[in-house]
This record gives C-alpha cells, structure tokens and sequence, in this order.
C-alpha cells in the first residue's frame, strides 16, 4: 500500500536539515513519492537539489502568488530555463490569494497567467494554490486551458469542483478534512468522484487534527489523513490508497 503526497514543502524553514529523516519516516508510513513545489526562484536551487538526493521526491517549480510582491520578469526567464533542464513534473505551486490583505492582485494575475502560458509550451500541469480566488481562477484556466493538475487544498463548492474536473483537474485534500467541524469539506470529500482526489499533507502547514498543536505536519501523517477519507467514504484503506495513487499519476505523468 503506497500513498503520494501531492504537495510537500520539505525544504521549508521548519523543518531544518531533517529532510533525510523526513523522507526516511515517509518511505516507512507507507508514502512511497512526495511532490516537492517551489514558491520563489529562490527556493528553485533547493527543491531541485532535494529531489536529486532523495529518489522519492519529485520536483515542481512555480512562484507563488504570495511571492509575486518581490518577484520580477527575470524570475520567469529563470523558471523557463529550469524547466527546460530539469526533470521538472509540474509547474506550481502558482495561483491566486485573495484572502490575505495587502497583496495586488493585479500583480498576482500577472504571474499567474504568465505561469499558465509556460504550462501551455511544455504541456505541463499546473499545482493550483486557490484561496477565495476560485472563480478568477477558472477565468484564467478557461483563457489559457493547460494540460490538467491540482487544485491544491480544494475548498469550493460542488460546481466549482466539477468545472476544475472538466478542466482536466484533480482536486487535492489533506489535513483540513480530518477536522470534524468542517463539515462541508468532508461532505466534498465523502461525495466527490473519487477519481478526482489526490491526497497530500502541505507539510508543514495544514496540520491534521491527530497532531499536537503547533506541531509542523509531516509526510508521514498522510496515511492517517487517509484514514479519514477512507472512513468518510466506507472504504478500505488499501482501496484509497491505490486510487488516489492512480490518480496522481494520471494528472502527474512524468511522476511515472
């Protein structure tokens, strides 16, 4: 039984130079690949060198809308180039924030669709950061359609889901769902298609309710975040696991 995780900041700050140890824990839980996304051209160098030394991570490249402030037309040459020389499986983490003040969204929207046309020249898919920019978001997609991805920490409506599955995208759920207050999330998770779920831990963020408070989510809590899904569901473990594999690979072809 082998999970991905879909999204996993493992060069974050939190973690220190604990990434063997990491990935070690993971590999042992059960999650057999971790996607690694980048958020700036600064971080570019250090999730390549991750995946280089740990055979189960996979690298994604893209720069955040929340590091747009800082960002400049060059770090898109230099995404460009990365991309063209390195076995890159994604582009992301990339998207749009709307709910954290101060940010220009215009700026944001630059980024974002400049990231979009990058996808469309080398066919990538896209690792979508969506926070109350869900329908914007789709606007973008709609104007300049790429090859699918993942519409990271999904928390729209039922509609809104089904225009991301007919854009060819799978929808990613984590920690957030094992909350039992969160009702309407796990009334998505528990009725959604399951071909279009893919599981991740947004390690260190995004802690399941399992963890202590305070504590950084890692890889290994997937299997548990499993667990949830496959209780919201009425299925086996093993049966989510083997799904939800399929279906990163699906939207991440190079991951295979």
């Amino acid at each position: 039984m082998q999970f991905i995780d879909t999204h996993c900041h493992l060069d974050a700050a939190e973690f220190g130079d604990t990434q063997k140890a990491l990935v070690q824990e993971a590999l042992a839980a059960g999650v057999g690949t971790l996607v690694i996304p980048a958020v700036e051209r600064a971080n570019f160098a250090a999730v390549l060198a991750l995946c280089t030394q740990h055979d189960a991570c996979a690298p994604a490249l893209g720069i955040h809308p929340m590091y747009t402030a800082s960002a400049t037309p060059d770090d898109l040459a230099d995404l460009e180039k990365n991309i063209q020389y390195n076995q890159v499986i994604a582009i992301g983490e990339i998207g749009l924030d709307f709910f954290v003040e101060g940010y220009d969204r215009e700026r944001q929207e630059y980024y974002f669709s400049a990231q979009l046309k990058l996808a469309q020249k080398f066919n990538l898919p896209v690792l979508l950061h969506i926070r109350k920019a869900q329908d914007t978001i789709l606007k973008h997609l709609r104007r300049t359609p790429v090859c699918g991805g993942i519409a990271h920490a999904f928390n729209g409506s039922p509609q809104q889901a089904a225009e991301f599955i007919r854009l060819g995208f799978k929808l990613g759920f984590g920690g957030a769902m094992t909350y039992p207050r969160a009702t309407r999330l796990r009334e998505l998770a528990a009725t959604l298609p399951l071909e279009s779920i893919v599981l991740e831990t947004d390690a260190p963020d995004i802690p399941p309710e399992f963890i202590q408070r305070g504590e950084p989510n890692r890889p290994a809590n997937l299997p548990r975040i499993a667990g949830t899904l496959a209780d919201l569901r009425g299925m086996p473990l093993d049966e989510i696991a083997r799904i939800t594999s399929a279906n990163a690979r699906a939207v991440l072809p190079r991951l295979s």
